[in-house]
């Protein structure tokens, strides 16, 4: 592919349509060897735009036949490339009908129609429907759409699409058909096909106002008893949404479909959600607390959907962020109200901060509205989606919980049925609220992560706190000067017993809460002072409580003031965070020391503190197990200019021995206590127990640490004498990725039992080959390379790449980052071939390499050279160049 064929795409540009698709009826007919796709549009043009030839976007497919109005066309009549359809010269109304030939069997990207080993299945998001038929494959051309599929009964038995049934019946040769109907208008994109020989588990929900729905999960027949708790997360979620939005279900049914070959983790097409295998089913044996998290989280947010992104749709892939964004904040305030509010804060913090601020310092940083792009698949990214929810969450910091709702009410009576943008629903919340929120909306056009800066003085005389909050952008691709953000500061005061109560100075921008313990305070421009008055001793502030904006934040505190943030302050988040910090400054003394003496002390005052912590039965376990939880290596590398790989890998380290060492005796003590609780029960997934498993766990993984031999047999016990997924991935994890050689024949039998036991469960083997490519053991490239040829990896399944390839690149830091550059090589070469077979996935796994300008300058040639021998491959797919060519400029 030339340098100059990739077309970029610009926000700007934006047109209406020259046509508009009223009606779309669809039929297939599905066979082995190829599909034959009739489809009969009702066509009318756009009269607001002057006249224009009709152009349909399709790619990879065969043209059979086209007519207009009943009349065939000859190939005269009309102009067809590789990406298009063009016919000139038609009536403001008219009927096109065409027939298209697609052989999904070989479609390896998994856009489109495709087969799932022996099902048929689809995925049309972003652009995939034209891999199908020729359509105005375009988020903002809506249509009420019929669909008629035909197959083999014997082989599928199985039929669905979108909506309701309308109707089914036999045909000669062992063939039959089913019909769908889905009332409301959509786009392309929400269309949605599966044929297959599936099982289905059903069960049913009453809506508020009375009417019955039918829910349906159709698995293969080995995954029938998986389904319970997706169920059950499914009619929580609908339950929620009436109570919380007011938002009730429309159809009379509701599908989801489990699909083991899937690019994403589930797709929330009308009436039929078809979800990836990892995102649906759940079993104590095969499934970890966290995969239940994951699949309460997934069922809901695609549920949430229904309103937030289906009848309300997206103008343009511009406004991806207007479905994704708010329905991830509503998903996340769903799992927060299913379990602990603070803890769920806490891990989606912890990943926007270690994960979406990279993104945000990159070279593919974006606002959370780009305003450009050459292949939208690359910008289903952390920004819009995790970034998105939270410039979403500062909309509802600043009006309210109930002037929200209001403007959520407002926006779904708006715009039902439409297509519309972020600008838009930010005016639903303006005009709910009566806010001004042009400011705001810098939030939605600027890329970046912006720092802000903290100084508190106090002034005994006059019993005043004064604070100065100061803003500031780094440059980022697409602005090297930024505007001032409009940023939520929440803050509380602590005094030598807890919060002190707040009163400000003035006339600014701010509110306080009815107990008059937390303040947030607008900033507005690029520094402000805040003056708190009546305050009778000097104070620390504890700020971004409840992390009130995704900024980062410095204020020089003293581990003393620290201290007193993780002892006496009342919001979770906030404490988590400054145990982070503190932890952050001892590991920084060590990595300073490492320098000149090989085994530094580690500051005793965090061991104590992590002591209190420990022993602090009034805590939630599974707080107390994040308190726990060092700062993760990247996270440590992203505080530094450029990242110390190996430095960072060691003082790490160092730390957590330490820790282990110094506490292992109230480690033992936590661990014995809580196996003991749990064991006195059958496993259960919900949310006390999760707690108490993660913090048995945590606890667990340091007594590991420690290389002590009561210490491996406990492991060694809990792995071979759990009943449940999560205590045996915690016990292999932590024998796994330990550094110590006379475990190695133990590591070995472990990992043979363990495939012996999950082989027939493909989830469970994808757990298997991510826990050895995330070893941060020496030689862990040399064991990713083996995985790759193991009898249970398949290079077409993103599950497995994503678990073996993803787990060693963006989960493995020491090893991926190796001096050699081997990690480099490796991920080149997987990209190269992965790009002609699957660009989505393959532009995904490229990520590691376009962050080289954080690294030492022997490490940035090596990943620059990998990257110039990915531009080099002829015929480099949209998705990868555009990934490729924006990091490689310096």
């Amino acid at each position: 592919m030339s340098k100059s064929q990739p077309k970029t795409i610009y926000l700007k540009d934006y047109s209406a349509p020259d046509y508009f698709i009223e009606k779309t009826e669809l039929e297939f007919d599905l066979f082995e060897a190829d599909t034959l796709v009739r489809s009969k549009l009702t066509i009318a043009r756009n009269t607001a735009k002057p006249a224009a030839p009709l152009v349909l976007n399709g790619q990879n497919v065969e043209l059979v036949s086209v007519a207009i109005n009943g009349e065939v066309l000859s190939a005269s009549d009309y102009t067809v490339d590789d990406v298009s359809l063009t016919i000139s010269n038609l009536p403001d109304t008219f009927i096109f009908e065409c027939v298209t030939k697609i052989q999904p069997q070989d479609n390896t990207s998994l856009e489109g129609l495709y087969k799932s080993r022996t099902m048929f299945c689809t995925q049309c998001e972003a652009e995939g429907f034209r891999k199908i038929t020729y359509y105005l494959d375009r988020p903002d051309v809506m249509s009420v759409f019929t669909t008629k599929v035909i197959a083999d009964k014997q082989k599928f038995p199985v039929l669905l699409s979108n909506g309701n049934e309308v109707g089914a019946g036999e045909l000669d040769g062992g063939r039959h058909w089913v019909e769908w109907n889905d009332p409301f208008k959509k786009p392309a994109y929400l269309f949605a096909l599966v044929a297959g020989d599936l099982i289905n588990v059903d069960s049913h929900f009453t809506t508020q106002s009375g009417r019955e729905i039918l829910l349906r999960i159709f698995i293969e027949p080995k995954d029938k008893n998986k389904c319970d708790y997706a169920m059950q997360a499914l009619k929580n979620a609908m339950r929620w949404d009436e109570d919380v939005y007011g938002r009730e279900y429309d159809l009379d049914i509701f599908m989801i479909v489990a699909v083991d070959d899937f690019n994403m983790g589930a797709m929330e097409n009308k009436g039929l959600n078809i979800f990836n295998t990892s995102c649906v089913l759940a079993s104590p044996e095969t499934t970890t607390d966290a995969g239940y998290q994951r699949v309460e989280g997934v069922v809901a947010h695609e549920y949430f959907h229904n309103w937030s992104g289906n009848r309300v749709t997206c103008r343009d892939w511009f406004q991806l962020s207007l479905k994704e964004g708010f329905t991830v904040f509503r998903d996340e305030e769903f799992s927060a109200d299913m379990g602990s509010p603070t803890v769920k804060r806490v891990e989606d913090v912890s990943m926007l901060r270690s994960m979406q601020f990279a993104e945000d310092a990159g070279p593919m940083a974006h606002p959370v509205q780009p305003s450009s792009f050459i292949e939208i698949s690359n910008f289903y990214t952390l920004t819009v989606y995790e970034k998105g929810a939270e410039v979403v969450r500062m909309i509802r910091t600043l009006i309210g919980a109930e002037q929200f709702r209001k403007g959520s009410d407002l926006y779904f009576e708006r715009h039902d049925g439409q297509a519309v943008t972020i600008e838009d629903f930010v005016a639903a919340m303006a005009d709910a609220s009566g806010r001004d929120f042009s400011l705001f909306m810098n939030w939605y056009k600027q890329a970046g992560t912006p720092k802000l800066s903290a100084k508190g003085d106090y002034n005994a005389a006059n019993k005043t706190f004064s604070l100065t909050l100061s803003q500031s952008c780094p440059p980022t691709p697409e602005s090297q000067t930024k505007q001032p953000f409009h940023i939520p500061v929440a803050v509380a005061l602590l005094g030598k017993e807890g919060a002190l109560k707040l009163s400000l100075q003035g006339d600014v921008q701010a509110s306080i809460s009815a107990d008059q313990q937390e303040a947030v305070l607008e900033l507005t421009s690029s520094s402000q002072t805040f003056v708190f008055e009546n305050v009778d001793e000097p104070p620390v502030p504890s700020l971004l409580r409840g992390f009130s904006a995704p900024v980062k934040l410095a204020y020089n505190y003293s581990r003393e003031e620290l201290g007193r943030i993780i002892t006496l302050e009342t919001d979770g988040f906030c404490r988590w965070d400054a145990s982070q910090q503190y932890a952050l400054l001892v590991i920084a003394d060590v990595m300073a020391a490492l320098v000149n003496e090989p085994a530094p002390a580690v500051d005793e005052s965090l061991i104590e503190a992590y002591r209190t912590v420990l022993t602090n039965d009034a805590l939630d376990p599974a707080m107390i197990a994040l308190m726990l939880s060092l700062p993760s290596e990247d996270y440590i590398g992203d505080q530094q200019a450029i990242v110390d790989v190996d430095t960072i890998h060691h003082a790490r380290n160092r730390v957590v021995r330490k820790i282990a060492l110094s506490l292992h005796a109230e480690f033992l003590a936590c661990y014995n206590k809580i196996h003991q609780e749990l064991s006195a029960a059958p496993y259960s997934p919900d949310a006390t127990s999760i707690a108490k498993r993660s913090l048995k766990n945590k606890a667990l993984a340091y007594l590991v640490e420690t290389g002590k031999p009561e210490a491996i047999e406990l492991c060694k016990a809990q792995f071979e004498q759990s009943d449940n997924m999560t205590d045996t991935m915690a016990a292999l994890t932590a024998l796994v990725h330990s550094p110590k050689a006379a475990i190695a024949d133990l590591k070995a039998a472990c990992l043979a039992q363990a495939y012996g036991k999950w082989k027939e469960e493909s989830l469970a083997v994808n757990q298997w080959f991510a826990v050895q490519a995330t070893s941060p053991v020496p030689g862990a490239l040399a064991v990713v390379e083996s995985l790759m040829q193991h009898e249970a990896f398949d290079i077409r399944n993103p599950n497995k790449l994503r678990a073996v390839i993803g787990g060693f690149a963006m989960r493995n830091s020491i090893n991926f980052h190796d001096r050699s550059g081997s990690g480099y090589a490796f991920l080149a070469d997987q990209i190269i071939k992965l790009d002609s077979q699957n660009p989505q996935v393959a532009s995904r796994l490229l990520t590691p390499l376009t962050r080289w300008k954080k690294y030492d300058e022997k490490r940035q040639q090596l990943m620059r050279d990998a990257l110039q021998r990915i531009l080099d491959k002829p015929g480099l797919s949209p998705d990868v160049y555009e990934v490729v060519t924006k990091s490689m400029v310096k």
